[in-house]
């Protein structure tokens, strides 16, 4: 009888996974992924009701979370929460937007921006590997980017400037801490349908636009995430590191 490979594992019991954005979309969907797959989910938002509100769903369902609020812009409020606290898996869906033409950008939203989507991205990164490299212990980092991390977009300068960077950081992330086994990885949705996306599909000029870009003719439900974040945080994705898993609908294939 000829030997067979054993299935990969998309199993996280006994794993702890901080996720970041928990309160809704993305992150309330990859913690319930992490959460549904055995892991212990510390959610982490800023707003605490809604946060609560989340992770009391989750324990209904019989999965182990506990809620964390908590603005990840603010760097002394993360470290003070985090520091030497070490997670397997490390899911970053916060982040924010504000469209408009590049000449028409106020510094106070340049700077909101890029202090969530950039510049607390790459101190969570470090905050939570170095626990895991204190511990010795592997783990997975996942950034939530965009297909704007790729391609550019009118009135998406600067989303897609912090996208961008976050592309370049995680691949030098990856590089740094690939022999300690920490693996670092983006997910690249299309437009997906969340209260941050919400005022682009109120607007028809951008409905047509999404229409003729995303060649699966349609936009993205937060399902359509979970499985990819499942994939990059479990066994099933050990040879995966410094690249960028893209969730496009085809977008970026053209």
């Amino acid at each position: 009888m000829i030997d067979l490979p054993d299935p990969p594992s998309f199993g996280l019991a006994g794993k702890t996974a901080l996720v970041t954005g928990a309160s809704s979309g993305i992150g309330q969907g990859a913690a319930v992924a992490l959460a549904a797959a055995g892991a212990h989910v510390v959610c982490v938002s800023r707003g605490a009701d809604r946060l609560q509100q989340t992770v009391d769903a989750m324990a209904a369902r019989g999965w182990s979370a506990e809620a964390l609020a908590l603005d990840i812009a603010d760097l002394d409020a993360m470290t003070a929460a985090l520091e030497g606290r070490a997670f397997d898996v490390v899911v970053n869906a916060a982040g924010t937007t504000y469209p408009a033409l590049a000449v028409d950008m106020p510094v106070p939203e340049f700077d909101r921006v890029i202090g969530l989507n950039l510049r607390a991205a790459y101190y969570l990164s470090t905050l939570t590997a170095r626990a895991m490299l204190d511990e010795g212990r592997k783990g997975s980092i996942i950034h939530i980017s965009s297909q704007m991390g790729h391609v550019g977009g009118v009135e998406r300068t600067l989303y897609c400037a912090s996208k961008w960077g976050l592309e370049g950081m995680v691949k030098s992330m990856a590089l740094e801490w690939a022999r300690a086994g920490i693996r670092v990885n983006t997910i690249a949705p299309t437009f997906i349908r969340t209260p941050l996306t919400e005022p682009t599909f109120a607007r028809p000029e951008l409905v047509e636009w999404l229409g003729e870009k995303i060649k699966l003719g349609r936009p993205g439900e937060v399902q359509d995430i979970m499985g990819a974040v499942l994939y990059l945080a479990t066994p099933a994705s050990a040879l995966v590191t410094g690249t960028s898993l893209l969730v496009d609908g085809g977008w970026t294939a053209d």
